[in-house]
């Protein structure tokens, strides 16, 4: 997939290749602030989304909780927004992604530094890139298209403290 979020400001990192991550539970543990760009490819529409990350130990030792917390401004609007899935790691450094009601999402694998996710929706398809450009900043774009929407989020995630 070509990088169209390669172009929006909040990309200060140099694009010159991706970072090895061996053990995905190890590296997101913690707290992360999120810049994200919201663009309806169809109308043109363009939103945000600013906030924090959190990855922390689930229930019963259940893997890491990842939940997202911040404001979206769209359509005019600035609103509260959140979401929470559930990684669960597994011993080569992997991990399955689900969402927060059990559900799969999608594997993950950043062994390379670079992963493409792929997750029908019914009748739409999510495509995400993971790119992890350093130790403390990772990219992550999304491309959802289907009949009835066409959407590019872009998303930059800076470790904090």
């Amino acid at each position: 997939m070509d990088s169209e979020c390669a172009r929006t400001p909040e990309r200060e990192e140099p694009a010159a290749g991706p970072y090895p991550v061996p053990d995905v539970g190890a590296y997101f543990a913690g707290r992360w602030s999120i810049e994200r760009t919201v663009s309806d490819l169809r109308n043109g529409a363009e939103g945000s989304f600013r906030g924090t990350a959190g990855f922390r130990p689930g229930p019963a030792g259940g893997g890491l909780l990842h939940h997202e917390e911040g404001r979206l401004s769209w359509g005019g609007t600035v609103q509260p927004a959140s979401r929470t899935l559930r990684w669960r790691p597994r011993p080569d450094g992997t991990a399955a992604i689900d969402f927060a009601d059990g559900r799969p999402f999608h594997d993950l694998d950043l062994r390379t530094g670079r992963w493409t996710a792929v997750h029908p929706c019914a009748a739409d398809l999510y495509e995400g890139t993971f790119t992890v450009v350093g130790p403390d900043t990772w990219h992550l774009e999304w491309r959802v298209g289907g009949p009835a929407k066409e959407q590019l989020l872009c998303s930059v995630y800076r470790r904090l403290g």
